[in-house]
């Protein structure tokens, strides 16, 4: 176990009033923004009282559900850690986890928050090759990539196979981030795959990151530095590659974990009292969790992805069951955002009083 004083601990972090102060404004936008929707969009009073006659039982299953999605979620990433003979106990591959989701509440993009500081705790903790933790962090976002792609297609076949009237707008979109999603996703295999260009790509940028930081970063450091992380990467992923059966495990964590997800939005619509067809759950989920990996400075994607949310389940479920949209969407994300947020945070409290780091 890595020792690290509280200083180095958060030096991965913003500072605390920074990050209160510029995000707080952010914050209150998205929510305005979302507000200003449902005025235009929803009958307010008649969401209100259906909030009002949520089953707590059922919602209380959406809770422990979103909890065994954070566990499947975790495991998928500690299969990957082991396939590469990164042994950390699990209890802290966990924890590392729920920082990651703490953090990427307060970064433009999911996945650039998230994985970074994933990153980070997990080198700390583990002494390995930044490299090699990359590579099973970059592994788990390949396979949630894959995992969305797949399963969206799927469900949007099923439904054009039986003949369901998908709304033009939703069709396109289905389009979009279907090839939204193929295209990075072939650009990160072929990183993985061809190590010159790779060493190319972050070749610029460290030649950005010095010429912006006008000469205060000594180039030559940072070129030894990176290609030992990423020769220790590009042996790390083929390990992966030329044992396809340590991925067997890792992809049934992610399958598990995004079927839990998709069933936190179910028992939402239950505890409404409105029963919504997995398939068309599976297609919100996916279209509104793509879309959030777009930066919009907005903390946690606040008042984009509930507006998102709302009109896809408007679009598919029809203008009679707008208030029932907007109320499932508050509810949703009140539980993946209000509720992951303190979880994550009382983890890095817990790494960093316990010395785990």
């Amino acid at each position: 176990m890595v020792e690290t004083d509280a200083s180095v601990s958060s030096a991965w972090l913003p500072e605390k009033r920074k990050t209160i102060r510029r995000t707080a404004p952010l914050l209150l936008i998205g929510l305005l923004i979302f507000v200003a929707y449902l005025y235009f969009f929803v009958d307010i009073p008649e969401m209100l009282i259906t909030i009002q006659q949520i089953d707590i039982f059922y919602y209380s299953l959406a809770v422990a559900v979103l909890l065994l999605n954070l566990l499947a979620y975790s495991l998928t990433w500690q299969c990957l850690l082991r396939s590469l003979a990164i042994n950390v106990p699990f209890k802290k591959t966990l924890l590392i986890t729920w920082v990651g989701a703490f953090v990427e509440f307060f970064v433009p993009s999911e996945s650039i928050g998230e994985d970074v500081s994933k990153s980070y705790l997990m080198t700390k903790e583990s002494g390995e090759n930044t490299g090699k933790v990359v590579a099973s962090v970059l592994g788990q976002r390949i396979i949630s990539m894959v995992v969305t792609l797949i399963v969206l297609i799927v469900c949007s076949l099923s439904l054009f196979s039986l003949q369901y009237d998908i709304p033009a707008l939703v069709s396109t979109l289905i389009l979009l981030i279907s090839v939204g999603t193929a295209i990075p996703l072939i650009f990160i295999l072929l990183l993985c795959k061809k190590e010159q260009l790779s060493h190319r790509l972050i070749d610029l940028l460290l030649r950005f990151g010095v010429y912006i930081s006008r000469g205060r970063l000594n180039l030559d450091s940072l070129r030894s530095k990176a290609k030992n992380a990423l020769e220790s990467f590009h042996q790390s992923i083929e390990i992966l590659s030329k044992n396809p059966r340590s991925l067997v495990q890792p992809m049934f964590f992610s399958l598990v974990s995004y079927f839990l997800s998709i069933l936190v939005s179910y028992f939402v619509f239950v505890s409404l009292g409105y029963t919504v067809s997995f398939v068309l759950l599976t297609i919100v989920y996916s279209l509104s969790r793509s879309l959030q990996t777009i930066p919009t400075m907005l903390p946690g994607e606040i008042g984009f992805i509930e507006i998102v949310m709302t009109s896809l389940y408007i679009a598919l479920l029809g203008p009679q069951a707008a208030a029932v949209s907007a109320a499932a969407t508050i509810l949703t994300r009140v539980l993946w955002v209000w509720l992951r947020l303190p979880l994550g945070f009382i983890a890095l409290q817990w790494i960093m009083r316990r010395g785990l780091l």
